[in-house]
């Protein structure tokens, strides 16, 4: 049996090393990964672009192929779009983006080898472990959520005024909200469907017991100017690129906002695999002016529910670089958050929120991880084990895997 540590896992960034071109179709493309850590990689998730895939299995079809690891086990896997309802007249997989899967890599293994193969067999589809959607039934929220952990954060609707009388709820906030989960199955169309004063309760599956208010939550994002944090509204649209069963990746736009005298404008790109505790989020700032910013990606500082009388430990860690909090609540059990932001440049706070600090330029992605546990889940129980996952989640951020191809 795996370790709990072995369980837990991080979306890692991921750099492929594809071999030249294959001259004529092979009965399988083989697929090799390999990797510099001596750790346990959990869920690591293995990406090949489709073009690879059709170039050794030309014609194949996502509905009759197979990915078999080394002992020859069917594995789950996924097939992106590279456009919604792109068109593909000459059968040649050009519709698809990426073949998606993954694998448990034990401690010490360095390097694991699957197969991906045609088959006459009618393959179903996978169940579903990561996905998300706009939940138009509840104020224009954006849900998603893997087999360990569910989340949200806020639209338009929600910051529009109430009209008189409406009892409308008013939020306006760009920070990202925490559900809860002791199940390993989707719930976010189970829980919106029970009503607001069942998905505050633990009933079984888990609960909606985070705190955001105008904080960044759970890994929101701002300008710090070294005293103040200035931040964006909700959410203005956003953008499904593909929805799992293996990953989910969307993107949320956010209006300009004035960030000292500088107007700047975001959109974050949410990548979600399963198994994973942390979301990878690539963060876009568009700004005019300067030609570098300082953004402060946040933790609000009070997550619990006063009457939790909560217990918070906040750990800021130069090494990784990291910034995690656990609390320890009354009835509510304990709760980890956490950032993981490779080229952090320190820390800061303001009244709100914790914050690690990092340089962006205009127009130039920033990667950072976000994400939660519940001790409740089963995976992760205590402070000690929460920082030695994020730990593990840091070194698989700085050292991705490598992938290579080839024919048999």
């Amino acid at each position: 049996m795996q370790s709990t540590l072995q369980r837990i896992s991080l979306a890692a960034m991921f750099v492929p090393a594809l071999v030249p071109g294959f001259a004529c179709a092979a009965d399988a493309l083989t697929v090799t990964v390999s990797h510099d850590l001596a750790l346990a990689r959990p869920s690591e998730t293995i990406t090949v672009p489709w073009t690879e895939v059709n170039r050794v299995l030309p014609g194949a079809l996502i509905q009759r192929l197979v990915v078999k690891d080394a002992q020859g086990r069917v594995l789950p896997h996924q097939v992106t779009n590279v456009a919604p309802l792109a068109k593909d007249p000459k059968n040649v997989g050009a519709a698809y983006g990426e073949l998606i899967f993954q694998h448990d890599f034990a401690a010490g293994e360095k390097s694991a080898t699957f197969t991906v193969e045609k088959t006459d067999t009618l393959i179903p589809v996978f169940p579903n472990k990561a996905w998300g959607r706009y939940v138009q039934e509840r104020l224009d929220d954006f849900a998603w959520e893997n087999d360990r952990i569910s989340h949200r954060t806020y639209g338009p609707a929600l910051a529009a005024p109430a009209p008189p009388g409406s009892g409308k709820e008013v939020l306006v906030t760009s920070g990202l909200d925490l559900w809860f989960k002791r199940v390993d199955y989707p719930i976010i169309d189970r829980w919106y469907n029970k009503g607001h004063d069942h998905y505050h309760k633990d009933e079984g599956e888990g609960m909606d017991m985070y705190n955001v208010g105008k904080s960044r939550g759970a890994g929101g994002s701002g300008v710090w100017d070294g005293g103040a944090l200035f931040t964006s509204t909700n959410y203005r649209s956003w953008k499904v690129l593909a929805n799992g069963p293996v990953r989910a990746v969307f993107e949320l736009s956010y209006d300009a906002w004035d960030a000292g005298g500088t107007q700047v404008s975001e959109v974050k790109r949410f990548t979600v695999d399963a198994g994973h505790q942390f979301d990878q989020i690539d963060s876009t700032f568009t700004f005019a002016g300067p030609q570098q910013l300082t953004v402060g990606i946040g933790l609000n500082k009070t997550p619990s529910d006063k009457k939790q009388d909560p217990q918070i430990a906040v750990v800021r860690s130069e090494a990784d670089p990291s910034l995690l909090q656990w609390v320890r609540q009354k009835s509510n059990g304990s709760i980890g958050i956490a950032i993981v932001l490779p080229g952090a440049t320190g820390f800061a706070e303001d009244a709100l929120n914790h914050l690690v600090l990092a340089k962006v330029e205009s127009g130039k992605p920033l990667r950072y991880y976000a994400g939660a546990a519940w001790d409740r889940a089963g995976l992760i129980v205590s402070q000690e084990s929460w920082a030695a996952h994020v730990a593990q989640a840091a070194a698989r951020a700085k050292s991705p895997i490598r992938v290579s191809l080839g024919a048999r």
